[in-house]
Order: C-alpha cells, then structure tokens, then sequence
C-alpha cells in the first residue's frame, strides 16, 4: 500500500493537537476598546439580529396560533357526531 500525501498547509500531527496560537485572552482575537468609547457593530450584525428576532416571532406567533390537526382531535370530533347521528 502506498503512502498517502498530506493534503493542506497545516504541520504534521493530528487534528486534535494544540495549535502555535498563543491565546491572548480576548474573545474571537478583539481588543477591549478604549475606555469612554463603545464596540461598533460589523455591516452584518444588525441585519442578522433583526433576521433572527423577526423569525423567532414569526415562529412564536405562528405556531401557536395553528389549527390542531392531531388525529385524536379529528376522532373525537367524529365519535360526537355519529353518537349524535349527523353522520
């Protein structure tokens, strides 16, 4: 059987080896900003928060409000009507 060629630029190793990234201690690499001063939000931020609330809702308000199609509903709405006789 013949030696299989490493593919991609990464070091020898496994995948689950300790990278050479030294952790600085600050989420996803961001410095604090300076003090008096606010983060701004990246172009895609706002887009994506008003995405997610807007389905959130959507789904909150839609699924509660959909008619019951279960099989039992259906059953003991048709067991009333043929022990009433309007079948």
């Amino acid at each position: 059987m013949r030696a299989l060629r490493t593919r991609g630029g990464h070091a020898k190793g496994s995948f689950f080896e300790q990278g050479h990234h030294t952790p600085g201690g600050y989420l996803f690499g961001e410095t604090p900003p300076a003090p008096g001063h606010h983060r701004h939000w990246e172009a895609w931020e706002g887009p994506w928060y008003f995405t997610l609330g807007a389905a959130t809702l959507m789904l909150t308000l839609g699924l509660t409000a959909r008619p019951d199609s279960s099989l039992t509903h259906w059953a003991d709405k048709e067991a009333e009507k043929r022990i009433d006789g309007t079948a």
